[in-house]
Parts: structure tokens; C-alpha cells; sequence
């Protein structure tokens, strides 16, 4: 079966007292394998929802219900491998990101194997985000998925509603776990398993049904005092040391600067508390991030063997970050915010899109594979690519670039919000503001490729020192 597998990305979880403004905010870079990878913004609407749905990939049928809510998703703008829809809010302000690719072991394997015709993160938001009305609803109707049909993969897939967030983690062909995110917790997840200590007696976690059973009589547990199911079902191997425990520790170490770690530790936390509360703005930083102010960051000053060491969370693979804020004290219409950003994400900035809406600004909806400037993909893909070029050269200019752009769209944001009483076709109101907010998005990039380009001239190599 050929796959074609996302399998880098960071997600980041904030909990509604965690944040700065009360919101839940679940949070994704979606990278892949391949540096390109063009994907747009788009609405499902109830009657472009299947419902029958085969899989591209594993072929698996599955009948869907007929009562489908509408949804903002990302999907693949070459669908060779099928839609991947990446991440959405329904109409109900119902967030899901799925999925992260995550780690496994031989021993649970060998109990529950991949299923080859099962389901993975090509399907997922397709079969779930559409028929859920709570964070919790997403995890009950995902497992039941799970055990029906299985898994050709391991994934952690994130939930959020107004007033918690949930996180899945899939376990072998059939089985799964989740545990609900404290209010006033975070995560940083990176590709491996993640749920550390659980409690299957707990309120704020759920399971296969026989799961507890399963370790106790395949003597599953590793240690002597505790249920870790990082230990029992996943990995610790040395990729971990380099590839996945290092965005874990950057992250944790730039929200909770006290507590010091090692980069390579095999037991960083699961859910971790902050020294403040943790903005978009926060979030953004450490999903784009590569280390800045360590001697591992890929632009710095350390020596090659240290800039080469660790996986850092911005990199070239990045094909969207997606922040998914679910925001309360404002009407439902406005509840759900599906900030977005394409490309690497050292160059671009997220846009507040207000998820309840019917479609989405063609600058965002309509790349496809032919390069484009005219689409935010790939302009943002070009500026990336500069930018890369001459970092130290560059980055002040990404930087006032970022603060005026954010500080637009918070201005467009706000008088949007503001207004919102006086407009009896809310949807249209919103497309409005939607549209507003890309053509901010897609002037203001363009003036940094620009600027990039001017100023970039001037240090070309191909140069003589006398002028004609």
C-alpha cells in the first residue's frame, strides 16, 4: 500500500486558563516528507460532505451519517493521495487537528498490528469533525472508528470545544487512549507518544475498554509503581534523543523558562504549566521556531555538529501551522477563529479567519501545483526560500513585517467583533471580514518579498565594483 505520510509536524495545546484571553487553543505545524506541498483553505458545506467515503489510500469504506455539520478544513490541493483535510471548526465551534504522527513499539505490535485497509490521517477530520458537537463527542465517535475498523498508522489527534481541549493518542491497530488537557495546562507534542501518566479511573481520561486488561495480561508495563503509557507503548530510542524530545524541551523551556531540562531527555512532561499566559502570538513563535538563543539554532552562531543536531520545529517541511481558537465572552458567531499561515513558517505570519463562514478568499482556496504569487502559498513559499538564503540579512525585516501585519488583523479582528451587532447576515459579514483579512495578508507579504528583493539585490555576488 503506498502511503504518503505527514509525519513531522508539532503540535502545541493551550488550556481556556492557560491562555491569555480564556480561549482553548489546540495548534499544528502540518509538515510532511517533501518540502512542497501545495494546500488551501476551504468550507465544507453539508451538501459537499459524502456520505459514503472510500480512502485514496487504504481503500476502506465507510457509510457516514446524513446529518453533517458544516466545516473549514485544509486540504491538499493535489488530492493524487487523497483530501488530508488537515484541521477544521465546525458550525457548532468544534475544533480538530489530526493528525500528529506519533511512535510505537514491537511489543504492542505484536498484540494489535496495523490494520493495511483501516483508517489514518488522510481520513480522519473527514469521519469525525462533521458529526461532533464537544471536544469529548470527537474522542468517543474517533475510538469507536478506531475499533471498527483499525489503523494502517500511529496518530495523536487533538479536540477542542469552549471549554476543554482532549488528546487521542491511537495504540497499535485498534486501541487508543485520551486524557482532557487541564484548564490551566499546556502541551508540546512533537512525533512521538506523548501521554505520559494515566489514570484509567480518572474523569479527564478515556480508553479502549480493554486496555487496562491488555497491559496487565501481556505484562505491558515497564515500570513498578505507575501506569506511563509513554513507556508502555511508545518509543525511547535515539531518533527521540534528536529528532522529537528537542522541540518538546524548546518549547517547554520557552513557556516555562525556570524549569531546566536537557533537550535529549526521554521523559520531558506531558502537561506542563507556563510562568504567564500563553498568546497566539506565543504560539506562533514556538511552532516557527528553530532554536533561536541556543547554540542548536540552524541560523545561529554554533558550530555545524550543534546546528545540525536536532530536528528544529520551523523548517522547510512546513506546509501550514494552523491555530485553532475556540474563544469565549464572545458570541457563538464569532467563538471559532482559524488562524492560518502556509510554508515555512520563519517568513509568514497566521490570519484570524472566523471559521463560520460558507467559503473562504480565493488567495487562500485556489492553489494548485502551478506556481503562483497570486495564491498564499506560494508567495509564501518564495519568501521563506529568500529569506532562508541570509537569515541575519533578513529576519529584521520579517520581524517589522510580522508586528504590522499581526497588529492589521488584530485591528481587523476587533472592529469585526465590534460591529458584528449591527449585521443581520452574519455569514456574509463574516466572508467580508475574511476576505478583508487575506487581502491585508496578501498585500502586506508581498511588500516583504519585495522589500526582501530590493535590498537582497544589492548583496548579489554576480557584481563588479566599477560601474559603466
Amino acid at each position: 500500500m503506498e502511503k504518503r505520510i505527514k509525519g513531522s509536524c508539532t503540535t502545541i495545546l493551550v488550556g481556556k486558563k492557560a491562555s491569555i484571553d480564556g480561549s482553548t487553543i489546540i495548534s499544528r505545524n502540518d509538515d510532511g516528507h517533501e518540502a512542497l506541498d501545495p494546500e488551501r483553505l476551504v468550507v465544507v458545506n453539508p451538501a459537499d460532505q459524502p456520505r459514503h467515503y472510500q480512502s485514496v489510500i487504504s481503500k476502506v469504506e465507510v457509510d457516514l451519517p446524513d446529518n453533517p455539520l458544516r466545516y473549514t478544513s485544509i486540504p491538499n490541493s493535489i488530492l493524487t493521495n487523497g483530501t488530508w483535510p488537515a484541521a477544521g471548526i465546525n458550525s457548532e465551534n468544534i475544533a480538530m487537528s489530526a493528525t500528529e504522527t506519533i511512535t510505537t513499539n514491537s511489543r504492542i505490535l505484536g498484540i494489535d498490528p496495523f490494520v493495511a485497509g483501516g483508517i489514518g490521517e488522510e481520513d480522519l477530520c473527514t469521519l469525525v469533525l462533521p458529526y461532533i458537537h464537544s471536544a469529548k463527542e470527537g474522542v468517543t465517535r474517533l475510538g469507536a472508528l478506531l475499533e471498527q475498523y483499525g489503523t494502517y498508522e500511529p496518530n495523536g489527534i487533538a479536540f477542542s470545544d469552549q471549554d476543554e481541549i482532549w488528546w487521542l493518542e491511537t495504540i497499535g491497530g485498534h486501541h487508543w487512549a485520551a486524557k482532557r488537557i487541564p484548564d490551566d495546562a499546556y502541551v508540546v507534542a512533537p512525533n512521538r507518544m506523548n501521554i505520559d501518566d494515566f489514570d484509567f479511573n480518572a474523569d479527564d481520561t478515556l480508553a479502549s475498554a480493554d486496555l487496562e486488561q491488555l497491559i496487565e495480561d501481556y505484562h505491558l508495563n515497564p515500570d513498578f509503581d505507575r501506569v506511563n503509557l509513554r513507556h508502555i507503548f511508545g518509543s525511547a530510542s535515539i531518533k527521540d534523543t534528536v529528532y522529537n524530545n528537542p522541540r518538546a524541551w524548546f518549547g517547554q523551556k520557552y513557556f516555562t523558562p525556570d524549569v531546566v531540562q536537557d533537550p535529549m531527555e526521554q521523559d520531558l512532561p506531558f502537561i506542563c504549566h507556563a510562568n504567564r499566559k500563553i498568546s497566539i502570538e506565543d504560539v506562533k513563535f514556538v511552532l516557527s521556531s528553530h532554536f533561536e538563543n541556543t547554540k542548536y539554532d540552524v541560523y545561529g552562531s554554533g558550530s555545524e555538529a550543534d546546528k545540525t543536531l536536532f530536528r528544529p520545529i520551523g523548517i522547510n517541511r512546513n506546509h501550514d501551522v494552523h491555530i485553532l481558537q475556540i474563544r469565549n465572552n464572545v458570541p457563538a458567531a464569532v467563538a471559532g477563529i482559524h488562524w492560518l499561515a502556509f510554508g515555512a513558517n520563519t517568513f509568514n505570519t497566521v490570519v484570524p479567519f472566523y471559521a463560520n463562514v460558507n467559503d473562504t478568499p480565493a488567495s487562500y482556496k485556489d492553489a494548485d501545483g502551478t506556481f503562483n504569487l497570486n495564491h498564499m502559498y506560494w508567495l509564501s513559499c518564495t519568501t521563506a526560500l529568500l529569506g532562508d538564503t541570509d537569515y541575519d540579512f533578513y529576519v529584521d525585516m520579517r520581524n517589522s513585517y510580522e508586528l504590522e501585519a499581526m497588529s492589521a488583523y488584530r485591528k481587523i479582528e476587533n472592529d469585526t467583533d465590534a460591529d458584528l451587532a449591527n449585521h443581520q447576515d452574519v455569514t456574509a459579514y463574516l466572508e467580508t471580514a475574511n476576505q478583508q483579512l487575506a487581502d491585508t495578508a496578501m498585500k502586506l507579504q508581498t511588500k516583504l518579498l519585495g522589500d526582501m528583493v530590493i535590498a537582497g539585490s544589492e548583496k548579489m555576488k554576480l557584481r563588479y565594483n566599477l560601474n559603466d
